[in-house]
Formats: structure tokens, sequence, C-alpha cells
């Protein structure tokens, strides 16, 4: 059987660069000729990629950014066929592009889907314009709602980004901007808590007292907030931030990091996860355009390459897998000694934080609104 795989493709130019953003972007202004010679680039790191993952599946595509519904549709469809090309394709597969909902954008979603995207994830944010503003998006809520509906008629498969806990932000004005949200079509929403990245631009505001973020008690009553109105809308929260209406519905990229599956990354800073030989790797590419282009004009865009130790890969594994509903089996985690009767294990199923399965390590609900102390109790 052949092994399954997905390719993340990195675009990361933006017209606007977010506050809260500590991607691996830069401003497109000013970057044509570079962006035609990335395009080039990416498509001769596939090739590369190719001879090194051998024969696989190709289960699902993911252009993500930065903001690739910046880029030409024309790039993506070859891309995309290039792809399609190299590994052997899946009945079914997942090809997703990030796209943001100014009218310029929208223009391209017919020539984008004609490009063969059969999933929109559309990063609506918020949908109130004093929100938008404080977010530093260059669309308005106007936008967002047209360019849901457009999206909604053009792709077969739309989801849509929203941004809770901002500052000020009450559950119940949460409650009633998610039921708006719903309203718009998707079959699956990401609804992300704002987190302070250090050195962008919100980290400074905090740090000089211009932005005041909820305090915990307030973020844990917009997590719950969230969890209720997607729950009762039909939505399953399969992921910690992720909800779909229905399996259909949820991304099957995404599965592939949270399962533990290879995926490929190209494109400037992309990281991916392949076995070979046997051994999980862990790859990562130049992160500036103009350094990954150079290097794969020398024959490699990859700058590291990193063999993971048994426990390493386990770690990983960990800290992914307890991320979703079905959590992950206890044979993933060997590495790390845990077991259903290990003492580390016992202690959070009692504390409610771990379901009592001698199958599986899956995180409860309540687990989940905490994981990170979960998977830090686990790892170590």
């Amino acid at each position: 059987m052949t092994t399954a795989l997905g390719l993340y493709i990195h675009w990361p130019y933006c017209a606007k660069i977010c506050p809260y953003c500590d991607f691996n972007v830069y401003r497109a202004r000013g970057r044509d000729q570079e962006q035609t010679a990335l395009a080039r680039a990416i498509a001769a790191d596939l090739e590369a990629q190719r001879a090194q993952t051998g024969e696989r599946e190709l289960v699902s595509i993911f252009f993500g950014g930065g903001t690739p519904s910046l880029m030409d549709p024309a790039w993506a469809a070859d891309l995309i066929a290039l792809a399609r090309r190299l590994w052997t394709p899946a009945a079914q597969v997942e090809v997703t592009l990030e796209a943001n909902p100014t009218d310029a954008e929208t223009d391209r979603f017919a020539a984008f889907a004609q490009a063969g995207v059969n999933r929109l994830s559309l990063g609506l944010q918020a949908l109130d314009d004093a929100s938008l503003k404080l977010l530093g998006r260059n669309h308005d809520a106007a936008e967002a709602r047209r360019a849901a509906e457009v999206a909604s008629a053009t792709f077969p498969r739309l989801s849509v980004d929203m941004i809770y806990a901002r500052p000020g932000q009450t559950p119940d004005a949460w409650r009633d901007e998610l039921r708006q949200a719903l309203d718009l079509g998707a079959e699956h929403v990401s609804p992300y808590q704002l987190t302070i990245e250090a050195g962008t631009a919100f980290d400074r505001a905090v740090r000089r007292g211009r932005l005041v973020p909820p305090g915990d008690e307030t973020a844990a009553q917009l997590y719950e907030t969230t969890q209720a109105t997607l729950e009762a809308a039909g939505f399953e929260a399969y992921e910690v931030s992720n909800h779909a209406h229905g399996d259909a519905a949820r991304s099957r990229h995404n599965l592939v990091y949270w399962t533990g599956e290879d995926y490929v990354g190209v494109g400037p800073g992309a990281h991916g996860r392949l076995t070979l030989d046997g051994a999980r790797t862990a790859t990562f590419a130049h992160a500036r355009p103009a350094a990954y282009i150079a290097a794969i004009e020398a024959g490699d865009g990859v700058a590291t390459r990193e063999t993971l130790s048994a426990v390493e890969a386990a770690e990983e594994r960990l800290l992914a897998g307890l991320r979703i509903t079905q959590g992950l089996a206890f044979a993933d985690v060997a590495a790390l000694g845990l077991t259903p009767d290990h003492p580390k294990v016992a202690d959070l199923v009692a504390a409610g934080l771990i379901a009592p399965d001698r199958a599986r390590l899956r995180a409860t609900p309540e687990g989940r609104l905490l994981l990170d102390h979960v998977t830090s109790r686990l790892a170590t």
C-alpha cells in the first residue's frame, strides 16, 4: 500500500503585515520579479522532493502563507498539476488555499477554483469594523460577508477563521459574532484565541500598556463559549481550534499533521516531516525568499535535515495527537514509556484530564482546555 503524503506550499507575501502575526511573511509590494522567480523555484523544489520521497499517494495540497490568494492563479494551477504528476493522486485530493476577504482577492476566486482549488480557508478574523481595524486587517466587515458568499458559491468546501479573546471582548458579544459567522455557509470553522507572540507589533503594544488582552478567566469563558456555540450548531470540535459540520468537512491536510502522516513542505521557511529509511526526518527550508531561490538554483532548497530520535518523534506525536478528539495510540509514544498504567497517565485520568482508555491516549474536553499542562506532564 502506498504511503499517504500531504503537501504544504508556503507563499510568504502579504499586502500588509498583521500586528499579531509572527509567521515567515514579507510585504508583497516591489517584489514582482522575486515572486515570479519563487514560483519557478517551488516547482523545482517539488521535483527534488519527489526524488527524496519516492512514490506516495498525494492526499492533500495546502497553499498557506502569507497570503497565497495574492499569487497568480496560473502559478497555482501549474503547481497543482505538477504535484499530481509527481505523486499518485488519491481519489479525492483536498486542495486548500488560504485567502483574505478583500474585494481584489474575491475577484480571483473563480480563477483559483478553475486552477484546481476545491477548499477555501477564508481569514475573516472578525465581523465588526472596529475589531478588524484593531487586528490590522485590510478588509471591512462588509467585504468579509461578500467574500464568504462568493466563496460559498464558488468552492465545494469553505472554512472560515475567526480570532477571539480580543481586548474588551465579552462572551455574549463573541457568541453573537460567532453565530453571524455560521450564517455565512461554512462547513468548517477555525476559531483561534488571540495570542501575543514575541516580537510582533502587539507584543510591543502590550509591553507599553497600549493593548490589554483579556485575563485567563475571561479567555477561558470565551473558549467555553466557542465550544458551546459551535456544538449547538452541529459543529464537532475534532481538534482544539477546528470544528467541522460532519466528518467529511474535516480538514484532510491538517489531519496529516495531527495523525503523524508524512508531508512535504516547500517554499520559504516551510517545514516538512518525512519517513526516510525508516526514520522520522524533519526538513526546514531557507526562510528568506531570496535565500530559498538561490538555494534551489544551487540544487537544494532545504536548509537543514534532521533525523529525529525515537524520543523526539514520540514527543512530536504526543503534542499533535492530543490536539484531536481521537487522540493517539499508546504504541505511538512507546519511546516515552507511556502506558495506560504509567503514574503520569493515571494521575491525569484521576484529574479528569485524560480519558480512561487503555487503547488510546486521549484528552478530555477539560484536558484540551489545559492542554499545555497535560502535554508538559506527559513529555517530561
